[in-house]
């Protein structure tokens, strides 16, 4: 599937005016990468046929690091948390990447198109993959290091991949099913010993040549896929492009990420989300900033506010479960070095979250909202007035709607579900498609748009308002009940820590009823159970409509999560319905 035409830009951009940084940012170098494409993003100029994120920006940031024109801050910074640190300039990486290219190509045998997975946690050599593999035009497919030996039989045996790379942690795991994977011919692994079957990337990487021709790849060749899981069925494949994640920032203006080549960021995702790549390669490396990474093999309180205070991160990324777990600790305690703006993305973020976070810290959090198959569809740009509880607007390059079953649009305030419209023109940043499941694929296309299966509202100002997954939604006595109000109206009291809530039956009343899974703060961890639950259910009649109060509570000590934060709902109104 092709994701877009190449001469449409002109009529993109007067269809859909680019947001402008409005805050007064300080502007990028006359001839930095970003503004190499101001005519493109004028519409003057077509997109290009060609184009590979590796020569096109990293390089280019190399070229402009060598000339004095960049602040002398590094591209990359890892600590380890136990005193390693690791520091690369744009020449650095471009130098290891191609050494790391050569290693795949000459010793793995790998050719441009061929797929490669790669389960590392946040250490420096999951980036000169990634890099490598763009410039060997090597299609990456990151995955997170929980995966079990099943999922890694499934993505082997769906992807086709020829080989992987992983740590001693994932090795063993791998090794169970590697004879059941009959595409796959080499492994590497990144470890300081040696494994049987397996080559030691560390010593193959440093004895190769650093001489690399970087492949010349299509703007709609595949450079990332991701495995993203719905309701029903094996996770899919999610095709994204050179374009689609390399190409997009260089147009999309400083619309989420707003950075300079002087700013240092830090985005706590875990390394097999899409997340990682947009905040941690792509949206940073187009500015020329500096990606901060902390190795986090557990993410804690008191590391995350130790390390804003110890180093100068201008910009922090991270899930609402991160923020939720920080504003649990005394935060007037800790003096960040140099943070300025925050963002949260993955979920949607409790309006008491970002009001606790903002009393001690004097700082905003910044929604984005977006999946594996848009990247960021909606953001609270800077200098934006912020609506507690908003995504934002729609981001440059995407006309979002709000849409019926029909795919009509709905007038503001009505509730209908979240799509970007792609006919007649298919924008830039939306993904490719669902690899070999064209059936998935036509199915998330309803008229002229992408359904994101997503329900939501949009108000008079363009804001877009969360209700819930399309099959998260409880539909109790006839009403329609998004699963965040009524966990935002449980957030808002001072017992609760977390909640969640799904639809549960109920035999008495033999009808479906909202239930509220919750987490008790330290400080009510020894309150009456049955009479907080009446308390809380109370207190969410007063402070939303009373039909949405939860008729069951039931307390837990800790929510299922996925990988990225996000709590899985699906989990537990199996358990409710007995489908476990």
């Amino acid at each position: 599937m092709k994701i877009f035409k190449l001469p449409i830009l002109k009529s993109l951009w007067t269809q859909k005016p680019l947001y402008r940084t409005f805050h007064g940012h300080s502007k990028l170098l006359a001839s930095d990468v970003y503004s190499q494409y101001q005519a493109v993003r004028r519409g003057e100029q077509e997109i290009p046929k060609y184009f590979n994120f590796a020569s096109d920006v990293l390089d280019k940031w190399t070229e402009i690091e060598k000339a004095g024109k960049r602040p002398s801050n590094s591209a990359f910074w890892w600590i380890s948390g136990k005193g390693e640190e690791v520091k690369w300039s744009f020449e650095e990486l471009g130098f290891l990447s191609q050494k790391v290219a050569n290693v795949l190509t000459k010793v793995c045998g790998l050719q441009k198109g061929d797929r490669i997975i790669v389960v590392l946690p946040r250490i420096p050599e999951w980036w000169l993959v990634n890099v490598a593999c763009m410039r060997a035009g090597i299609v990456l497919i990151p995955g997170t290091t929980q995966l079990s030996a099943k999922d890694i039989l499934y993505r082997l045996q769906a992807s086709k991949a020829k080989c992987i790379i992983t740590d001693d942690t994932v090795a063993p795991a791998v090794d169970s099913v590697a004879s059941e994977s009959q595409f796959l011919k080499t492994k590497l692994i990144v470890s300081k010993g040696s494994r049987e079957g397996w080559l030691n990337f560390s010593e193959l990487y440093k004895n190769q040549s650093a001489d690399h021709s970087c492949a010349k790849t299509r703007i709609e060749d595949s450079v990332n896929i991701f495995f993203t899981s719905g309701t029903t069925g094996s996770p899919k494949m999610t095709e994204h492009s050179q374009g689609s994640l390399g190409f997009r920032p260089l147009l999309s203006e400083r619309y989420w990420l707003d950075l300079t080549p002087s700013d240092v960021i830090w985005n706590t995702a875990d390394t097999g989300w899409i997340l990682n790549s947009l905040a941690s390669v792509f949206d940073a490396w187009v500015f020329g900033s500096c990606i901060f990474v902390h190795q986090l093999p557990q993410i804690e309180s008191a590391t995350i506010l130790n390390t804003l205070c110890r180093f100068p991160i201008d910009t922090l990324v991270g899930v609402p479960t991160l923020y939720r777990m920080l504003v649990q600790n005394d935060l007037s305690s800790y003096k960040f070095m140099n943070l300025k703006h925050c963002m949260s993305g993955g979920e949607p973020l409790n309006p008491e979250v970002m009001e606790k976070w903002k009393s001690q810290t004097g700082l905003d959090i910044h929604e984005v909202y977006g999946q594996t198959e848009t990247g960021i569809i909606c953001s609270v740009f800077k200098g934006m007035k912020i609506k507690p509880g908003s995504m934002g607007k729609a981001a440059p390059l995407f006309d979002v709607q709000v849409v019926d079953k029909n795919a009509n649009i709905l007038p503001p305030g009505q509730q209908g579900e979240i799509a970007i419209r792609i006919k007649p023109i298919r924008p830039l940043g939306l993904f490719s498609e669902y690899i070999d499941n064209p059936k998935k694929t036509a199915e998330s296309e309803r008229g002229d748009f992408y359904v994101t299966g997503d329900r939501g509202t949009m108000d008079e100002d363009g804001y877009f308002w969360f209700i819930g997954r399309d099959d998260d939604i409880i539909i109790s006595s006839g009403y329609r009940i998004g699963p965040f109000e009524v966990e935002s109206a449980l957030m808002e009291h001072p017992a609760v820590a977390e909640a969640a809530v799904v639809s549960s039956p109920d035999p008495l009343r033999g009808e479906v009823v909202v239930k509220a899974f919750v987490v008790l703060s330290a400080a009510f961890s020894s309150s009456d159970r049955e009479h907080l639950a009446c308390e809380l259910q109370e207190h969410v009649k007063k402070t939303t409509a009373p039909y949405k109060y939860p008729r069951k509570v039931e307390f837990v000590q800790q929510m299922p999560k996925t990988i990225t934060g996000k709590i899985k709902r699906h989990e537990l109104r199996n358990k409710e319905w007995g489908r476990m």
